[in-house]
């Protein structure tokens, strides 16, 4: 069910000066940045040989980063796993016992399919879903 690591989400302050790090003094280049207005947050991507760092500062201080940073400072936010059919992993988790963030994948502004897992469920690991190599119309 689970085919790969698509990304690990950090959670930063500031991603222009994170984005320095990774892409200036670790030397990974950047792919893309954006701002999403769905979850107040503005995004860069550092992809590696089969994964990417995503970098993740809040916009809006009642955002879910925003209030992952207030309790817990920066650092690693979430574990993004790669899986081919993200409706029938949801329904397989549930019926497993494992709590759904969300019963329903969602797009994202760049037409990933995405879902998380409660990390009430998963030892305090937020777990997001994504499926991978399909192509998603409107």
């Amino acid at each position: 069910m689970i085919k790969k690591i698509e990304h690990i989400g950090v959670a930063v302050k500031d991603v222009e000066k994170s984005a320095h790090i990774f892409r200036d003094l670790l030397g990974i280049p950047m792919e893309k940045m954006y701002e999403s207005e769905a979850i107040k947050t503005k995004i860069a991507f550092f992809p590696l040989e089969g994964a990417t760092i995503e970098l993740v500062q809040p916009m809006d201080p009642a955002s879910p980063a925003a209030k992952f940073i207030e309790k817990r400072g920066e650092g690693i936010h979430h574990l993004c796993l790669g899986v081919e059919d993200i409706e029938k992993s949801l329904r397989e988790f549930e019926a497993k016992g494992i709590e759904l963030l969300n019963k329903t994948p969602r797009k994202t502004q760049d037409g990933r399919l995405i879902a998380f897992l409660n990390p009430k469920s998963t030892n305090g690991v937020l777990i997001e879903l994504e499926e991978l190599h399909k192509e998603h119309k409107e």
